[in-house]
């Protein structure tokens, strides 16, 4: 008898959560599923539970997200980047399904007699507040709906757009009710909205807003920056429970990304996958097959950011530029191994650990992402088929967030910097006074980096490792946004691995050579399973160069990338403009 009243609840929740299309004037209709729903604790919990379909899709990933940005060279362009591709008629996202199902919601859990109730509403709210900073993030100003919108008032469904400030105030609003309402503090299993999932996602958002404040000049809001980068730390100080990760110093970070079960001491909330369900992703897929997917590797631009061991700049070591990667790659932050294969790294083949390279066939630069991706080769590289946990907020992100804030507020104590940065930097093996002591003068590489955009040299080194950190974690093109560093997308180079002449070169010291630059005809070579790389000249897409002809750096071509500061917003879809001329179109579009 439970069981059927269980299914009868998840029946009803799924029912009235799919009662409603894209249209603002399709409605969920009561019916006699409404008062089972919502008048029980677990009627209000499992028709929640359709909210988490708002959180990141496991296939593509939050792995995938920073594919677009200044730090990765692909295959291919974004119809985002790509020439004349974005367009009001090619444009998307103008939907509004889900909102109508958090807004039913709340209309009659706000009616409901269960005791329990506010925890639910406070669940519900978050949601919203997650739907309306996606959309501000895509369109800026957007209509705010907080109730389930009637079939003739003509009024919702064919208005104008609310001011994006409006907007984003209102969504501030919606977190502080979920962090004061909802009565989870935290969840073992690191899958469930809780007070401080609340909280973590507080700190992202209000840094968001607060940078576009203080940034996009031209809206005049710069003096409103301040009180959003205050919630940011206000916000993160009251988390408690985390900690960073930490057990072997070379294989903590990239111990969370492979974990089945996300490690709660620093996962706030993840996606569970499931191999028995058959719930996967596709990372292994994404990273390595070298024909399936955008194929990202990372560029030499970013890779030169990674400090060495003993806190220094690696850009400060003379001759760094013609460093050859077997040499580069040695005694730096130990992050640098544990996002891309390096001397020791190994793969399994057959239940026994192989030497892993960078692949030519797999990778556009020779810095070839591991992060998400399982060692064993079958069947993960050539199908969808990982199943480590899909983590979507960790506490290391929070401690960016507030220490981006605090530099930004001019308010970094050294106590701050040792919790923060010098935490950070710690479990990556870095050792010396960056740990504890504020940095004075600005790194001129990282200034050149943000293109002078940045000098202060407390903020310049937050950034430095809110980039190490969180790379392929899906925050880059939001942070792009955010500073108006939108021509970064366009203007960062598609570098790679520095070539001294064209050759066979051992990659990672083993002694074998792995990968032969030649031009021309393509040469013989004695050593078995090594990579041939054509550097002819070429103004291809889709072609490897050097930079200087027959040496200097690997260049990667992925075809035309234009940039334009309309692209900070999309266009408002043609379609849905025509059906309501009332919301008008972005600036440029």
């Amino acid at each position: 008898m439970k069981t059927n009243k269980i299914l009868s609840y998840t029946l009803a929740a799924m029912l009235l959560a799919t009662a409603s299309s894209c249209d603002l004037n399709e409605v969920p209709v009561d019916t006699a599923t409404n008062e089972a729903v919502f008048s029980s604790e677990a009627g209000l919990e499992l028709y929640a539970n359709s909210f988490y379909d708002l959180l990141p899709n496991t296939d593509v990933g939050v792995f995938q997200i920073d594919d677009n940005s200044d730090l990765v060279a692909r295959n291919g362009v974004d119809d985002y980047l790509a020439v004349n591709a974005l367009s009001p008629i090619t444009s998307s996202g103008w939907t509004w399904t889900q909102l109508r199902n958090i807004n039913y919601y709340i209309e009659n859990t706000q009616k409901s007699t269960v005791a329990t109730k506010n925890h639910y509403l406070g669940v519900a709210r978050f949601f919203r507040a997650l739907f309306y900073f996606e959309k501000v993030k895509r369109f800026g100003d957007v209509p705010w709906i907080e109730e389930t919108i009637d079939v003739n008032d003509d009024a919702a469904l064919y208005g104008a757009r609310m001011n994006r400030y409006e907007v984003m105030d209102k969504v501030l609003a919606d977190l502080n009710f979920a962090i004061e309402n909802i009565t989870l503090t935290s969840d073992p299993s690191v899958t469930r909205i809780t007070k401080n999932v609340a909280r973590a996602y507080k700190t992202r958002i209000a840094l968001f807003e607060a940078s576009w404040r203080k940034y996009h000049t031209e809206d005049n809001k710069q003096s409103t920056a301040d009180a959003w980068y205050e919630e940011v730390v206000k916000e993160a100080n009251a988390i408690n429970g985390y900690t960073l990760h930490s057990t072997v110093a070379d294989k903590s970070y990239r111990e969370l990304f492979l974990a089945k079960t996300a490690f709660a001491d620093e996962s706030i909330l993840s996606v569970a996958l499931s191999a028995s369900l058959q719930v996967y992703s596709s990372a292994n897929r994404r990273f390595i097959s070298p024909t399936y997917g955008n194929r990202p590797s990372l560029t030499r631009r970013f890779i030169n950011t990674y400090l060495n061991l003993d806190g220094t700049p690696f850009t400060s070591k003379a001759g760094y530029e013609t460093t050859p990667f077997v040499e580069e790659v040695k005694n730096r932050d130990l992050r640098l191994k544990q996002t891309i294969r390096t001397g020791d790294y190994t793969r399994t083949e057959n239940g026994l650990p192989v030497i892993a390279p960078p692949n030519f066939s797999q990778t556009n630069t020779g810095y070839q992402p591991i992060k998400w991706c399982y060692d064993e080769r079958f069947p993960f590289d050539d199908e969808s088929r990982n199943d480590n946990a899909h983590i979507v907020m960790r506490y290391a992100e929070v401690l960016l967030n507030k220490a981006e804030a605090l530099a930004e507020l001019g308010k970094m104590t050294a106590e701050d910097w040792t919790t923060t940065i010098g935490a950070l930097r710690k479990r990556a093996g870095i050792t010396g006074a960056t740990l504890t002591t504020l940095p004075t003068k600005a790194d001129p590489y990282m200034v050149s980096f943000f293109g002078g955009k940045f000098s202060n040299p407390v903020l310049l080194e937050v950034l430095r490792d809110r980039g190490t950190e969180m790379v392929f974690e899906g925050l880059r093109p939001d942070d792009l946004r955010r500073w108006k560093l939108g021509k970064l997308f366009q203007d960062a180079p598609m570098n790679g691995m520095y070539v001294p002449a064209l050759g066979e070169y051992d990659l990672n010291g083993d002694g074998k050579n792995d990968v032969y630059f030649y031009q021309g005809t393509k040469p013989t070579s004695t050593t078995p399973g090594i990579a041939f790389v054509d550097v002819t000249p070429s103004t291809a897409v889709g072609r490897v160069q050097l930079s200087k002809g027959t040496s200097g750096e690997v260049i990667w071509n992925p075809g035309q990338r234009e940039w334009a500061d309309k692209k900070y917003l999309y266009p408002i879809p043609e379609a849905d403009r025509i059906r309501n001329p009332a919301l008008g179109q972005n600036p440029g579009w």
